[in-house]
């Protein structure tokens, strides 16, 4: 009983009160801070985003409504990711003086940027102060914009829209720009190809003196036919007269004579076209024509199918394939956002006190046990 009310006096002598000083003189320090030295931290806000001016004839329904989807994420996430950049950070600084106006104030040292800060503290800096948030449910891109005053927040916040409509309009242009390059490439070589069907086959009727030796043939083969028709209707003629009349009767000798000169004649288109020599034959002729016919029109379909290619990427690099659209455009605010003086020092108030309940209450506790 009496070890119990040597402990219980102990802990009455802990005036509470007393102890509980240390909380407030902490909580002088941080009401000093937030009232007197924390700078006030404007916010610009920017919401934005990314949409495509070309539309695939070849998709339609809910397969082009997906791809169209997919394509506005990805750009979203490369604009997020080119906000968020060094070399965003660089154009800021030297369009801006981005630093200058990050050292506008100098008293609060949590938020000061030295002058002998590395790169990679800068951009850590830079990028607490615009924090950017890609919406879950409406896929649009806020940006929030950190300032000292209210027209740094704006100037600020206005350059990185800027900067961020030409970063899409140039990711963009470039597809577009190396597109229309390798259709350029592309072209040179169908036109060449073209030139040189072209010209093999004009070669080529020059050596042999035809124009097309397909319809050469084929007016050959009608002769003789027409010869071989003739021919043999002479022949029937001849058996007939032969029947009843002698065979040194000038009707049969003219005959005979008739068909003599048409079995030359025949002998001699017949020669034409399969001649002992090869390089002469009609149908190698022909053979030789079809290839080289096959061939320059190929080239002259896959020159027009380039040249079609090239003028629909000159004319892709010349406009617009993606834009960037601003829903919320930059403001001047009017009142600082951070920091939120009441909240934090009450946040600080609830903080310290906690501490000091476990710590007190760790100390009854060890007091407690050595009795």
């Amino acid at each position: 009983m009496e070890e119990n009310k040597t402990i219980l006096e102990k802990i009455k002598d802990l005036s509470i009160f007393d102890s509980f000083k240390i909380v407030w003189f902490l909580m002088a320090f941080v009401v000093i801070y937030y009232v007197l030295i924390a700078s006030n931290r404007y916010v610009s806000t920017i919401s934005m985003s990314v949409k495509s001016t070309t539309t695939d004839n070849q998709s339609s329904g809910i397969l082009s409504f997906l791809t169209a989807t997919s394509n506005t994420n990805e750009d979203i996430k490369f604009l997020q990711g080119y906000i968020e950049s060094l070399d965003l950070l660089k154009i800021l600084d030297e369009k801006i003086h981005l630093r200058e106006l990050y050292n506008e104030q100098h008293i609060d040292l949590f938020y000061k940027l030295f002058d002998s800060s590395s790169i990679e503290s800068y951009l850590e800096y830079y990028r607490n102060r615009v924090r950017v948030h890609i919406d879950d449910k409406t896929g649009l891109l806020d940006v929030e914009v950190e300032g000292f005053t209210p027209e740094s927040a704006y100037l600020i916040a206005q350059t990185i829209m800027q900067e961020s409509e030409k970063f899409i309009n140039e990711i963009s242009h470039k597809a577009a720009r190396e597109q229309m390059i390798f259709a350029e490439e592309e072209l040179s070589k169908y036109k060449d190809r073209y030139k040189k069907a072209q010209n093999d086959l004009i070669a080529f009727q020059n050596k042999y003196g035809v124009f097309d030796p397909l319809k050469q043939a084929e007016s050959k083969t009608k002769l003789i036919s027409q010869l071989e028709g003739n021919l043999a209707q002479k022949e029937a003629k001849l058996l007939t007269m032969q029947s009843y009349m002698n065979d040194n009767a000038p009707e049969i000798v003219a005959l005979k004579a008739e068909i003599g000169a048409l079995k030359k004649q025949l002998l001699k288109e017949k020669s034409k076209i399969s001649a002992n020599n090869p390089s002469q034959k009609l149908n190698n002729l022909v053979a030789k024509f079809q290839d080289l016919s096959i061939e320059a029109s190929f080239a002259q379909k896959a020159y027009e199918a380039a040249l079609k290619a090239y003028e629909s990427a000159r004319i892709e690099a010349l406009r617009k394939i993606k834009q960037l659209v601003i829903i919320q455009t930059p403001d001047t605010p009017q009142s600082a956002k951070y920091p939120e003086r009441i909240y934090n020092i009450l946040t600080a108030f609830m903080v310290l006190s906690l501490l000091y309940g476990i710590i007190k209450f760790t100390k009854m506790i060890i007091e407690e046990h050595k009795y």
